[in-house]
């Protein structure tokens, strides 16, 4: 159904409002289910979204590039976390350098920002503020790609990825769900919904959960989800929502680690390797009575040589289904409590003003290893006596070595580090939406205002094994890890980072849609945004003195800009350009500036350009979008390699210590397509093609770390009637496939270190009866050994072939 031109914003007004009056006929119906941003449906098909405006709109006439996915969707996939929902969106996928640890995630190749119902919900801060975030209380997820001018508060440049959440009904409900599955998985959950009064109405979600995980990766999360909605008249709705989540996961930040061999340094190729090709090092220090870098007999060469797969170097080492899990690790313990309220006042047919305000906190405590490097042989330039040699086995990164028995799988230079983090957000947003009608031409007004407060408090420490000053021991064989005994605070750990951070942004903007005519719709918006820090060094161990409190002050005008042009109802075309503004090192620690150079700086900002085409066929059973983006983040700092930091008498002299012109930058194509034929066969299908780059010193490097340059997936269901309790059975089968990405790192030795692409298969059948239903996923059906998350010189090994069934009443 297309919106007309004339009737549309009015038509949307009165839509919303009866939607939170509350109508529904069976509270937790797929098709009836309330939602704040997302409204129209036509046979499963969601045709209307109010993401890129904050007010319902005909995707066919959206000028942005948004994709919504259906709860219905992720039943079927049984994804219970965002992590498990990332392969039906485009563009959305796992971030380089991932420890483990939360949600780290990018929209092409950019940083993300959360929004539950468009309210903060975390960003991309790092892995001691990102939870992982459970779909057990969401409705749909929402994804707005590209800066969000104004609507969300200060945004990541990637994107937002938004969760709608269950909203309480007026209809009496109640659902019982639980679920089995590999690796001692379990879980049971409840959600019961009804009306207290004919103005009132309560919906509670709660969900338990554990799993001993593969790998011993082990979880579990406790939450409760309470809200509470009061309709007085026909002009207010006001909705109290809270969220309570305890939640665990073991981290393992290395994965399969690659082992630290650089082919560069051997005479020869990758391959076979024999002892004559790993000669010793030949900087011998005469006054010194020392060689520069480690010497190994000819038996110890051998022995190293043969130990050297032609993968190594070059592709993570395959430790099966072992790890590297120190049991001085500790799992990540989250807590996260969430408080809301909002009011939707209709002040007249054609106007109504949204608040919301917010209390969100987020604590974390973890241990984790940040490295268990495997040293084999590397030559590379290092530094004695201040004169620079060409090294071979610069220990410490060298093989191991103790009372003359050489060890080539030890892991060396460990680091434990301990994380202690909080963060407590205040956040407040007001919308006014005007609708209005002026001949043939229609339109709206949006005027938004926000304001938002995060204190950050982060506390670190660390211990090493016998490189630095701790007394871990070294992990001997990373196949068969000799694992130190006793806890964290066992080994002296030192305090390396103690600071208090904080976050003031406020900003007010405009926007209008305008339906100029029936096929052409243009979208405007101007937005001024203050960002403003505070950094307080507390004192560690190296810097025990309490620093002084340093800031910045980001403010500036952003915008968008964007045309659609409806070709005719099954096709559209439409272009749009935006800039948006992102803090400036949220977790980074400021510096003192005194110099008007970084006083002065620019800065941080990101830009889009999407160009792009919907299309829509057999009376709207299918949806469809294919755009052309270009992404950035512009205006990084980095350091000038011409700035001399020993002082002398001509110390700096009009030289800068930093520039402010790098930048991340990803070019692309995505392709997202819905279709639900006849109530029987629904397909999911999205592809993307992206080219995520880093611009450093005018240099443009190779595909961005961690980042796939081609990733797709496919999801068809087929639902068979049966006369059987009046049901139906569900038959799924989907396919996921990421390419190679890029774990490489020059300062280790390792400039072309990759892990494979892969193709995994999935499937589910599920038997779905009036009142309950039975589902078993079968995940990873050819049992792929394959890496779903790129570390840090590693990758992180996917879930062998495995089974989960799941089961779901309604009274």
């Amino acid at each position: 159904m297309q919106i007309s031109r004339s009737s549309a914003l009015s038509a949307s007004c009165i839509a919303v409002k009866l939607a939170l009056i509350g109508a529904s006929s069976s509270a937790l119906a797929a098709d009836d289910i309330e939602r704040i941003s997302v409204y129209g449906k036509h046979n499963k098909i969601i045709l209307q979204s109010g993401t890129a405006t904050k007010s319902n709109m005909d995707l066919m006439q959206t000028p942005a590039a948004v994709v919504v996915v259906d709860k219905e969707l992720l039943d079927s996939q049984s994804a219970a976390t965002l992590q498990e929902a990332l392969r039906n969106v485009s563009g959305l996928s796992q971030a380089g350098n991932n420890y483990g640890i939360g949600d780290s995630l990018t929209v092409r190749g950019l940083g993300v920002n959360y929004t539950y119902d468009g309210m903060y919900g975390g960003a991309d801060l790092g892995n001691s503020f990102n939870p992982t975030r459970s779909l057990t209380n969401i409705e749909s997820i929402e994804v707005l790609k590209g800066p969000a001018t104004g609507l969300y508060g200060i945004g990541a440049a990637g994107g937002v990825v938004n969760l709608v959440e269950k909203k309480p009904q007026f209809e009496r409900a109640l659902e019982i769900s639980g679920k089995v599955g590999a690796w001692n998985t379990y879980g049971i959950g409840v959600d019961f919904t009804d009306a207290i009064t004919d103005k009132l109405a309560f919906r509670v979600v709660a969900n338990h959960e554990r799993s001993d995980g593969y790998r011993d990766l082990e979880s579990g999360r406790d939450e409760v989800y309470a809200s509470l909605r009061f309709d007085p008249n026909s002009d207010h709705s006001l909705l109290l929502s809270t969220a309570f989540i305890d939640d665990t996961q073991q981290v393992d930040s290395i994965g399969d680690p690659v082992r630290i061999i650089n082919w560069d340094s051997i005479d020869g190729a990758p391959g076979l390797v024999t002892a004559d090709q790993l000669p010793n090092d030949n900087n011998y220090i005469v006054d010194a009575e020392k060689w520069l870098g480690q010497q190994l007999t000819d038996e110890q060469r051998a022995q190293l040589a043969t130990s050297i797969l032609a993968s190594d170097g070059l592709k993570p080492f395959d430790l099966g289904d072992g790890n590297l899990i120190s049991p001085l690790s500790r799992p990540n313990e989250g807590e996260e409590l969430r408080v809301k309220l909002r009011h939707d006042w209709y002040l007249n047919r054609n106007s109504k003003l949204t608040q919301q305000v917010l209390w969100r906190s987020y604590d974390s405590d973890f241990v984790r290893q940040t490295g268990a490097y495997n040293y084999v042989y590397w030559e590379r330039r290092a530094k004695y006596n201040d004169e620079y040699y060409d090294i071979i086995n610069a220990t410490p990164r060298a093989p191991l070595v103790v009372d003359g028995e050489l060890y080539p799988y030890a892991a060396r230079r460990q680091e434990y580090r301990r994380q202690v983090a909080s963060e407590k957000t205040w956040q407040y947003f007001a919308d006014l939406q005007l609708t209005w009608d002026m001949d043939s031409i229609s339109g709206e007004h949006l005027v938004s205002v926000n304001y938002e407060n995060r204190d950050m408090r982060l506390q670190s420490w660390s211990a090493y094994d016998a490189d630095g000053k701790g007394s871990v021991p070294y992990i001997l064989d990373i196949r068969n890890p000799n694992w130190p005994t006793g806890t964290f605070e066992d080994y002296a750990p030192s305090l390396r980072s103690n600071y208090d951070k904080t976050l003031t942004a406020y900003g007010i903007s405009a926007q209008e849609v305008v339906y100029i005519t029936s096929a052409l719709t243009a979208r405007a918006g101007l937005a001024y945004t203050s960002v403003e820090q505070k950094y307080q060094h507390l004192g560690t161990d190296r810097s025990p003195e309490e620093g002084k409190e340093l800031d910045t002050d980001d403010a500036g005008m952003t915008y968008n800009v964007g045309l659609n042009y409806q070709v005719m109802p099954q096709l559209s075309t439409f272009i749009n350009v935006a800039k948006g503004r992102t803090a400036y090192s949220v977790l980074g620690s400021l510096q003192d500036e005194a110099d008007a150079n970084r006083k002065n700086r620019p800065d941080s900002e990101s830009e889009t350009l999407d160009i792009g085409m919907r299309f829509t066929a057999f009376d709207e059973d299918l949806l469809g979008s294919l755009v052309w983006f270009e992404t950035k983040r512009t205006n990084l700092m980095y350091a000038n390699p011409e700035y001399n930091d020993t002082p002398g008498d001509d110390y700096n002299v009009s030289v800068p210590r930093y520039f402010f012109d790098d930048e991340d930058e990803s070019q692309g194509v995505e392709l997202d397509l819905n279709l639900a034929l006849n109530e029987r066969i629904s397909v999911n299908v999205n592809a993307t093609y992206q080219d995520a780059v880093e611009i450093r010193s005018d240099t443009r490097s190779g595909q961005k770390k961690g980042i796939p340059k081609k990733f797709a997936s496919t999801w068809i269901k087929y639902t068979q009637p049966v006369g059987l309790l009046n049901g139906a059975f569900e038959y799924s089968v989907g396919v996921n496939y990421e390419s190679e990405r890029t774990i490489n790192s020059v300062s280790f030795g390792l400039p072309t270190a990759t892990i494979d692409g892969y193709t995994r298969w999935d499937a589910a059948v599920k038997f779905d009866a009036e009142h309950f239903n039975v589902q078993l996923n079968l995940e990873n059906l050819t049992d792929e050994r394959y890496y779903s998350k790129a570390m840090f010189l590693g990758g992180m090994p996917g879930n062998e072939r495995n089974a989960k069934l799941s089961f779901n009443y309604k009274f």
